[in-house]
């Protein structure tokens, strides 16, 4: 008897510590601290002046930062159908949603294809880009990606390699940014007939964005993309376009200033490649191409990559500062410690500071040689990182980057675990939604520290 007792005790100190250990191991997937690597130059990735991309700072007048008090809000998980099939995206109910921050703007990209919509894959096939020293180049594959089952990215989507023409594909993405409380899509726009080297023209899918915005209460912005001969004729031309075609739709972003003007917003990606000269002339109210107090003006909002991008910003007469990188550490401007200058300078010359925020960074998948430059997700806590810094600055609105750069590692779009001839990263041990549900937290604790700041 004295012996089984023994045996008995000894079983259940087993069984204790057993339970222990498998407690502290589910407790290290939830590291304490994010590392974000070591800071690197700027000159690394020359691709970033001839970028491969196709894609708006008060409310909206239709908005209230209150718009989140006193509603009871069902978790992202019971709202996003786990299959994430298109079918059950018009089952949503909209009053099952949670009410969309106007001061949220998501970077949007339109430019994915395959055979079903398309007649071939489209971006999913993405290349693989060769480093421009041939010595190290040679160290790394060469040749392109073979969807479906292997595809231009380290994460796989929940929708799989899907087409931006799919109208069930927007809905879903939609329904996706409406869940998470965004307010505004800043979509990748090149002008018609007019694409990346990568990509076809889909300034024809903005109709069907746009309407398709507008069921999800969501605003639709210009992010407009460095194309061939982008000068001061070109931007005020198709700035033109985009507000004579587009500018009666509902679903159409303005922005309300300060001075109680309600005008549409444009982000201009690479600002920085054209000189200050050339965008005072269509920037300024003496520029020989003025857009100002005509029909077409505008927020336009400039890119920030090197501190002396400030000054240059200023003096070619946009109206406020984004930093779009995901990569804390990748330039001044997406560096964290470098916003609270940035919005003090903003502040001191009238304009507008939108920092960029994201969950995280790996392009490895289209340049293999780019390794030094990923940034880790850690489970969330480099998004909330971000997040959190962002917030400390009181800025005009929060950008994120992105909903669907999945060349880039950057997408907060839902992505599940695959593995095929590779092995993709996913957001385990969290569910598909895990940055929609960051996000809809975040978007709901700025409208709440706004109110105080507005006081």
């Amino acid at each position: 008897m004295t012996r089984f007792r023994r045996r008995a005790c000894i079983i259940s100190l087993l069984l204790v510590l057993f339970v222990c250990s498998f407690m502290m191991g589910l407790k290290t997937l939830r590291p304490d601290a994010a590392a974000f690597g070591n800071p690197f130059v700027l000159g690394l990735l020359p691709e970033f002046h001839q970028r491969n991309a196709v894609p708006e700072s008060k409310h909206d007048p239709h908005s209230s930062a209150g718009d989140e008090g006193g509603i009871m809000q069902k978790p992202l998980h019971n709202i996003l159908r786990s299959d994430a099939k298109a079918t059950m995206a018009t089952q949503v109910k909209l009053e099952d949603l949670p009410p969309p921050n106007y001061d949220f703007h998501v970077f949007y990209y339109s430019w994915y294809g395959n055979p079903q919509f398309d007649g071939k894959y489209i971006h999913w096939n993405h290349p693989l880009l060769q480093h421009w020293n041939e010595k190290i180049a040679d160290s790394f594959p060469k040749g392109r990606h073979t969807p479906p089952d292997d595809i231009g990215s380290s994460f796989y989507p929940e929708l799989g390699a899907y087409s931006s023409r799919d109208p069930s594909t927007i809905e879903t993405h939609m329904k996706q940014m409406r869940s998470a409380s965004i307010g505004v899509v800043a979509l990748s726009w090149y002008p018609p007939g007019m694409a990346d080297e990568n990509g076809e023209p889909t300034d024809d899918l903005v109709p069907i964005i746009l309407d398709t915005a507008h069921k999800y209460r969501l605003k639709i912005t210009f992010h407009i993309e460095p194309y061939k001969n982008r000068d001061e004729h070109s931007m005020y031309n198709h700035v033109k376009y985009i507000i004579d075609k587009y500018g009666s739709h509902p679903a159409f972003f303005r922005y309300k200033t300060s001075t109680g003007r309600t005008l549409p917003m444009f982000y201009v990606y690479d600002s920085y490649i054209t000189t200050p000269e050339i965008w005072a002339s269509l920037l300024t109210t003496s520029g020989f191409q003025s857009i100002r107090n005509t029909p077409y003006d505008g927020i336009f909002i400039g890119l920030l990559v090197e501190e002396k991008h400030k000054h240059d910003i200023h003096r070619s007469g946009f109206d406020g500062i984004y930093t779009y990188f995901a990569t804390n550490g990748f330039s001044y401007g997406s560096s964290h410690h470098n916003w609270s200058g940035l919005k003090d300078f903003c502040n001191s010359n009238n304009l507008l500071f939108i920092p960029s925020v994201g969950p995280g960074y790996i392009d490895t998948s289209i340049r293999p040689w780019n390794s030094q430059n990923t940034r880790n997700r850690v489970n969330g806590k480099y998004y909330e990182t971000a997040l959190s810094t962002a917030l400390l600055v009181r800025p005009d609105i929060i950008s994120i980057t992105s909903f669907n750069e999945w060349h880039e590692g950057t997408q907060i779009e839902t992505a599940v675990p695959k593995r095929s001839e590779v092995v993709y990263q996913d957001y385990l041990p969290h569910k598909p939604d895990l940055y929609l549900e960051l996000t809809r937290k975040w978007a709901k604790k700025y409208s709440e520290e706004k109110k105080q700041w507005l006081m």
